[in-house]
């Protein structure tokens, strides 16, 4: 059942990446009917990113209090919504509605995928899990640009929003019909994890006080502010910095979201499987951490080198992200109460969107007056490094934290 779960939560992700890729790659025609410059087209991350970063806190609480099954419902389906209204955009106002609404929607999608991880798998198999559901990041960008392709050499680019809208009314339909778990698999404690069931309540706002959530936000600010900026900008670079058209984007850029989700599965797989070595809980996180934060300063050399280098350049640092994607967010689950682990997801999640539009409008700005790609590239390369160093200092232990339900956090058990 769990694994099942696991397979139905990634698809979800998958929809979710695809949805939100198909505005940059169709950039180009949308420019058409609508024209964009760069901070412009930032200010459409921006609005994006805002509304996802409040919804991923707001979600995080709304699964905790609607639980897992009812609360992505529901967020499925208004996010479905949002997506096919890009489809009535006839100016940049309208687009950029369009574009706020769907972040809210796709908001609460990871802290309901969090959720699900600490309800039914333990701390062994948890990376392993989570790769699994984080994989479908990739699955979804890796779909996006050749089937935008496709539609773009057939109809008009609002068709991309109406049909990728109906994926996610088609998802939502198989999670309602999917049976509902037994009163078994979320009954049981599971051992050697902060999830369990019987800890009381603590209070949302109590979450600030806790130094390991503070760590976890920051270096998801600043390791999704590389992230976003690749993800949304990459099929912009390829059409402005190299010269690619439509068709050799649908070709190739692919190519870096497969990296990402094979990135998803060994990232995970290999702290698990050090975990089945004897290793402790923070020695296989933090190995595995350390080993995908070394990958990404290999960015800064993508402006300087041949196309087919800067692809393979952007296929490792795809690979590196989603790898330490899916052990920073199966961190939550390692260290606080399932009660809560939906909102420590959203808090984090929260912090990563923001990184994103930090960066995002940094990257407009200084495209816009001449810095060029390379100054965003040497920038972007430094902040998974600094990111890893933060958790570091402020997880010295990846283990249950014993939490003063009135006071906050009394330090790990």
């Amino acid at each position: 059942m769990r694994w099942r779960i696991a397979i139905l939560v990634s698809v979800a992700i998958a929809i979710s990446y695809l949805d939100r890729q198909t505005l940059p790659v169709a950039v180009q025609s949308i420019s058409r009917d609508i024209p964009l410059n760069n901070s412009q087209f930032s200010a459409l991350q921006s609005a994006f990113l805002v509304s996802y970063a409040l919804m991923y806190a707001g979600g995080g609480k709304l699964v905790d209090v609607l639980g897992t099954r009812l609360g992505f419902t529901v967020i499925m389906l208004f996010w479905s919504l949002a997506c096919a209204s890009h489809a009535l955009a006839t100016g940049f106002a309208l687009l950029l509605a369009s574009r706020f609404l769907l972040g809210m929607g796709e908001g609460g999608g990871f802290p309901a995928a969090t959720r699900a991880v600490s309800e039914f798998f333990p701390a062994q198999e948890r990376a392993t899990a989570m790769g699994i559901i984080n994989a479908g990041t990739a699955v979804g960008a890796v779909v996006a640009p050749p089937l935008i392709a496709i539609v773009l050499l057939h109809a008009s680019w609002r068709w991309i929003f109406i049909i990728t809208g109906c994926f996610g009314a088609l998802w939502t339909l198989a999670w309602r019909l999917f049976p509902a778990a037994p009163n078994s698999a979320i009954s049981h404690p599971i051992s050697g994890s902060a999830a369990g069931s019987h800890a009381p309540p603590l209070a949302w706002f109590r979450l600030f006080g806790i130094r390991e959530t503070w760590g976890l936000v920051t270096a998801k600010f600043l390791s999704d502010a590389a992230w976003f900026f690749y993800l949304f900008w990459l099929p912009k670079y390829l059409y402005d910095a190299r010269g690619f058209d439509i068709k050799a984007v649908g070709t190739f850029a692919w190519m870096p979201s497969a990296a990402a989700g094979v990135g998803c599965l060994l990232g995970g797989g290999f702290s698990s499987y050090l975990v089945s070595r004897h290793f402790s809980l923070g020695a296989a996180r933090k190995t595995a951490l350390g080993l995908s934060a070394g990958l990404m300063p290999f960015v800064v050399l993508i402006p300087h080198v041949a196309v087919s280098w800067a692809i393979v350049l952007f296929c490792v640092a795809y690979f590196g992200q989603q790898s330490w994607s899916t052990l920073v967010m199966v961190l939550p689950a390692d260290l606080f109460p399932q009660s809560v682990v939906g909102s420590v997801a959203g808090l984090v999640g929260f912090g990563g969107a923001m990184g994103g539009v930090a960066f995002g409008e940094l990257a407009g700005y200084l495209l816009d007056r001449g810095f060029g790609y390379g100054t965003v590239f040497a920038l972007a390369g430094t902040l998974h490094v600094v990111a890893f160093a933060i958790i570091l200092a402020s997880v010295p232990a990846v283990e249950p934290l014993a939490l003063n339900h009135t006071l906050g956090c009394e330090g790990a058990s």
